[in-house]
């Protein structure tokens, strides 16, 4: 997968790898920064998941190489292309695969033409699947206003200036796994059941997650939930209120999720670590994504559990899928957290995020962030662009 970084525009500038805070920056799971055998299942997915997916494992191969790690990959089926391929979202062989590894970089799922089929053989029934076989309970969706891009955001430029938000989704609970679901009922008449369920033990694992990361960034933690209406978000608020008293360094919020989405248009800037339930953040960090300029930017992690899952956040995108005009930048920074997360390895990070903003310092745009100044250029020609940056800022030969 992913051939060697071709010829490119030329940068202006060189780019230094260097030591420097980052959006979610994390030294959980910390091992020696000497070679390392990086061993990686890949599931490309659906849509314009393989065409980012490509890209992120260029620039894997190359921080590979610069670093002298090595590489290991394996490709396996996902979603609508396991569908196709062996009428199951995630095959055994995919687990198989996923659980004998170090990390697994995925791309995205999900096809309107499965639309029709039944829950438990849709795409996204794999993705959840796979979430649970991972033991994946802690999802990071961090969202940066790079400062090349501040002029994308709806917003205006003096509020979004300097957003660094983190938001840490509770993700094995919740309305999405909750039991009992169904439709049932004739035609006309029919009546649908989802469930919202939390325990004690959940909520103290996921807050101690946002607690020990905004213990490195700049010690705020905002839980968002809806305490005036249910009884989750009752105990959610009693557990984290609970458990921050454990970090008295800390400085620990509470926001019911209708005012905190208001809050993130109006002032982004106050939120550092944003804890909250699986529906609530699934539906921030996409807001959170519009206030930075778009969803292409956007990496995730799911960690937790015994290996770490991670994909961009935009999803299959299945109407310019093949089009080569998709934004690589969230599987791309995906890649850097999974460096740093599962890895251990913060220089390599960093190396991947650097030459992601110094890339844009340059000009370079997709279509989704692209203007009259600043025309778009395809997929691989921004995967390519973030590769050959990194080979440049470690003197690797052209």
């Amino acid at each position: 997968m992913g051939a060697a970084a071709s010829a490119v525009r030329p940068g202006k500038a060189r780019l230094w790898c260097r030591d420097a805070d980052f959006a979610g920056a994390s030294h959980n799971f910390r091992y020696t920064d000497s070679q390392m055998l990086l061993n990686l299942t890949i599931l490309p997915g659906d849509g314009i998941g393989p065409e980012v997916t490509e890209q992120a494992v260029l620039v894997l191969q190359t921080i590979a190489e610069a670093f002298s790690h090595q590489l290991q990959l394996q490709k396996k089926n996902i979603g609508g292309a396991a569908l196709t391929a062996a009428n199951d979202p995630l095959p055994p062989d995919t687990i198989q695969a996923c659980l004998s590894s170090s990390a697994v970089l995925m791309g995205a799922v999900g096809s309107p033409a499965f639309d029709h089929y039944p829950n438990h053989l849709r795409p996204e029934a794999g993705l959840l699947r796979l979430r649970r076989e991972l033991g994946a309970f802690a999802n990071l969706r961090p969202a940066v206003s790079f400062p090349a891009l501040e002029d994308t955001s709806p917003l205006r430029t003096e509020v979004v200036r300097g957003t660094n938000i983190l938001i840490v989704r509770e993700l094995l609970g919740g309305l999405y796994f909750g039991q009992p679901r169904s439709i049932e009922g004739a035609p006309g008449s029919r009546v649908a059941i989802n469930t919202m369920s939390y325990g004690e033990s959940e909520i103290e694992r996921i807050a101690r997650v946002a607690f020990d990361l905004a213990r490195k960034r700049r010690k705020k933690v905002l839980s968002v939930d809806k305490a005036n209406v249910l009884e989750c978000s009752r105990l959610w608020r009693e557990v984290v209120t609970r458990v921050g008293k454990d970090y008295p360094d800390v400085k620990l919020a509470h926001q019911y999720v209708d005012s905190a989405a208001m809050l993130l248009v109006q002032r982004p800037t106050d939120f550092d670590v944003v804890l909250t339930e699986n529906m609530f953040g699934d539906i921030l960090s996409d807001q959170a994504g519009g206030v930075v300029g778009s969803l292409g930017l956007l990496a995730s992690a799911s960690i937790g559990g015994v290996i770490g899952l991670y994909e961009p956040v935009h999803g299959s995108a299945p109407d310019i899928a093949g089009k080569g005009i998709a934004n690589p930048l969230g599987a791309i920074l995906s890649a850097a957290m999974l460096l740093r997360h599962s890895f251990g390895l913060e220089s390599e990070a960093l190396c991947i995020e650097n030459a992601v903003s110094s890339s844009l310092d340059e000009g370079y745009r997709t279509a989704d962030l692209a203007s009259a100044k600043n025309p778009a250029i395809s997929t691989s020609a921004m995967g390519q662009r973030v590769a050959e940056t990194v080979r440049v800022s470690r003197s690797l030969p052209q």
